[in-house]
């Protein structure tokens, strides 16, 4: 979808009732469905964490922003994700912790970007942070600059495929809490992308869709 068409729509995604938990649960492995509700998570006092959804134009196309993470030692190493991370004691709230972190991690100022509207925030077991996903738009094209302490590569997600179905499958993996396990998956290129992000990916993409076919 051309990005002049793409920004046509943001009024009415803005106004988008989120599905939420409904959304979440298409592409939530089966371990992770307990998860989705508060109630389920509150009393583990989870660290907060925020992410962007950041789309833009490239050669006039819309795309999304996804990031390979580097390999480290701890549960997220190497998986793709959204721009972001933890809440800094500096951040005056969670939009700004998506932004300033965002601008760390690939190199895009906050006054390039601007925020349309919050996302249902998804928990993530393994590492007990809850995220909050916000989208984001920029009106120019974007030059990426990684930090590769963190960032091995950026992944620019044409819209299109983003919101075509044959974009998501099923694959076996073995994660922190089972084996050999049957779990939804967005593919982007050669990439897997599962567990949060997809499920975040789910809702954006219901809220696109909705507000297009409206």
């Amino acid at each position: 979808m051309l990005f002049q068409d793409f920004i046509k729509y943001i009024p009415k995604i803005k106004k988008e009732k989120l599905l939420a938990t409904d959304a979440h649960a298409k592409m939530a492995p089966l371990e992770r469905i307990s998860f989705l509700r508060e109630e389920n998570y509150n009393d583990k006092n989870p660290r907060e964490a925020a992410v962007l959804m950041l789309f833009y134009p490239k050669n006039e196309i819309t795309h999304l922003a996804l990031i390979v993470r580097n390999s480290y030692p701890g549960v997220h190493s190497s998986q793709i994700g959204f721009p972001g991370g933890k809440v800094e004691l500096e951040d005056k709230n969670l939009e700004h912790t998506a932004l300033r972190e965002t601008h760390e991690e690939v190199g895009i100022t906050p006054d390039k970007i601007e925020i349309i509207k919050p996302f249902t925030k998804v928990y993530i077991p393994p590492s007990n942070f809850l995220v909050s996903p916000f989208l984001g738009i920029s009106h120019e094209e974007l030059a990426f600059v990684p930090d590769f302490d963190e960032v091995k590569n950026v992944l620019e997600f044409p819209l299109y495929l983003f919101l075509d179905d044959n974009s998501i499958t099923n694959v076996k993996m073995t994660t922190s809490y089972a084996t050999d396990i049957e779990v939804p998956v967005f593919m982007v290129e050669k990439y897997v992308v599962w567990g949060a992000t997809a499920m975040m990916m789910s809702e954006l993409k219901e809220a696109i869709r909705n507000a297009i076919n409206r």
